[in-house]
């Protein structure tokens, strides 16, 4: 069984859904959902899923949401390594949507990931845990420094390392050690954020993320297609249709994790889009940010619904 560390992001998310028309400051009638979410403890959830050993690392707090994030961390299989601050609060991302599922406005409280520094990566455990995993996976909603300090430990040790992109304004964080990520995840307005250019032709994007370093990437595109680079070329995938969309949150996460499920099973990055797009397929059908259905042989079938990349050179 191949064995991934996931460090980053597993706090609470809240969706907020306006029932009728938005009427801008006013009382809205409404229903409000929360669950676990976070980009790292999204893709760590569905690769637990689909049966990889997962090791999750990321600041708690002492609250009932840091309970719920550990309860979730252990249905979904994942070995949950936390470093839990008693006097904090556990992170939340809080989002009002219009009633098509539109953001109105969102507020990220994430103070606390500035306390996973460095000198915590140096702990006996964390360091075995870096040298015991086919994988690092890291999120950029982590500090700057604590970044670097990731990508330079699975560097010395020839680990691969993958990165989730979070945002524009959080991917910048990215920049100083872009050359030893092997792996990343994001989309346009994360990418145009990174090279601070926005191309004409969406395939530009592998020169433009190449030249500033990256060794391979994969750039979401919403429901256009979606772009990727690699040692094997530049693609480009169609991503599925589905009947019903039931919300896309974590669809890119769950993307990533398809991808690295397959990279790992040592598939071609060309096959390795198919089930990256096809577990986004199965999440965004799901009304959480993980679908709780997914697993190895359910992503096996839903490849069928999903077109053969297509090289661009």
């Amino acid at each position: 069984m191949k064995r991934i560390l996931v460090l980053g992001g597993a706090h609470i998310d809240r969706r907020g859904r306006i029932s009728g028309e938005t009427a801008p400051g006013a009382s809205n009638p409404g229903a409000w959902f929360e669950e676990p979410g976070g980009g790292g403890f999204n893709a760590a959830r569905n690769l637990a899923r689909l049966g990889v050993d997962v090791t999750m690392i990321s600041p708690r707090g002492g609250d009932p949401a840091g309970e719920m994030v550990t309860e979730a961390a252990y249905a979904a299989g994942i070995n949950d390594r936390p470093f839990v601050f008693l006097d904090r609060k556990t992170p939340s991302y809080t989002a009002i949507l219009e009633r098509d599922g539109n953001l109105v406005i969102a507020l990220a409280d994430m103070e606390l990931y500035r306390y996973l520094v460095p000198r915590r990566l140096a702990i006996r455990w964390v360091r075995e845990a870096f040298a015991a995993n086919d994988l690092i996976l890291f999120d950029a909603n982590l500090p700057e420094e604590t970044i670097a300090a990731i990508v330079s430990r699975a560097n010395s040790l020839g680990v691969p390392v993958a990165a989730i992109a979070i945002s524009p304004a959080k991917v910048v964080k990215l920049k100083p050690c872009i050359c030893g990520i092997d792996h990343l995840f994001l989309n346009e307005a994360e990418a145009a954020a990174l090279t601070g250019q926005c191309p004409d032709k969406p395939k530009d994007w592998a020169s433009l993320l190449g030249d500033i370093g990256l060794k391979s990437g994969v750039i979401t595109r919403g429901q256009r297609e979606l772009i990727a680079f690699g040692k094997g070329g530049t693609f480009c995938l169609q991503p599925p249709s589905v009947e019903t969309i039931a919300d896309v949150t974590g669809a890119g996460d769950s993307l990533a994790a398809g991808v690295l499920f397959a990279l790992m099973q040592d598939l071609p990055l060309e096959e390795a889009l198919r089930h990256g797009a096809a577990a986004a397929a199965l999440t965004v059908q799901s009304p959480y940010a993980v679908n709780e259905k997914l697993s190895a042989e359910l992503l096996v079938e839903t490849l069928a619904l999903v077109q053969r990349a297509r090289i661009l050179h």
